[in-house]
């Protein structure tokens, strides 16, 4: 039986192309997508193709847990004190060189205090295609994201039966705070995509991430 294929360098310079199943952990049905990218592109632009393509608003920090490794902006100042040589700078760290090869698998955290998890696993690794160098597609998907600061997965769970139940007594505090609507089930891949192909690698900034996602959020600058 052949062993999963593992990414090594070639004459060409042009990278492999990645396709990646991103899972939130702790939720079922599952929410989920599966995401084209380059191998070559970092940690620091994977956050934010995560961001646009799972509904996250970045308002939160976040790290890549890598086995022992922790990977993250370093704006953020994860490591205040400056004495964990564990917490590397995610700029600095590409797909290709931290799942090298198929079924490899790290995490992604997202929002400390919620504590968001996704599991990112490496389905495939396929030939370089110039077409898929400089942008993120997603290639399928299922289920909305949960809101920003709904209290993680056990706060998930208590506002899906909140808003499932219009007698509940805190159906209406509820549905106000979600700005009259939410629907756990939707996902729009079109949609998703339309916004991903904002998020250029290597070129996309914060300030350019902020503004795909006040676009795909219909929040006005």
């Amino acid at each position: 039986m052949p062993s999963p294929k593992t990414w090594q360098p070639a004459m060409t310079t042009r990278p492999p192309i990645y396709h990646l199943q991103v899972s939130l952990e702790g939720i079922e049905p599952a929410i989920w997508r599966r995401l084209q990218v380059p191998g070559d592109a970092n940690l620091g632009w994977l956050h934010a193709v995560i961001q646009v393509a799972m509904g996250w608003t970045n308002s939160h920090m976040h790290q890549f847990i890598v086995g022992k490794r922790l990977y993250s902006d370093p704006r953020l100042e994860l490591d205040e004190a400056g004495e964990d040589p564990s917490v590397l700078d995610e700029n600095t760290a590409t797909i290709m060189e931290v799942a090298p090869r198929v079924k490899n698998s790290f995490v992604y955290e997202y929002d400390f205090g919620d504590s968001w998890e996704h599991r990112i696993m490496v389905e495939k690794i396929l030939d370089p295609d110039p077409a898929a160098a400089t942008v993120a597609q997603c290639v399928d998907g299922a289920r909305a994201c949960p809101p920003d600061d709904c209290g993680g997965v056990w706060g998930y769970a208590n506002l899906l039966e909140v808003i499932m139940d219009p007698k509940h007594e805190e159906y209406e505090e509820m549905m106000e705070w979600l700005g009259g609507k939410f629907d756990p089930e939707a996902f729009d891949r079109d949609r998703t995509n339309r916004y991903l192909r904002k998020v250029k690698w290597p070129r996309t900034t914060v300030g350019q991430l902020a503004g795909v996602l006040m676009q795909r959020d219909g929040v006005k600058e």
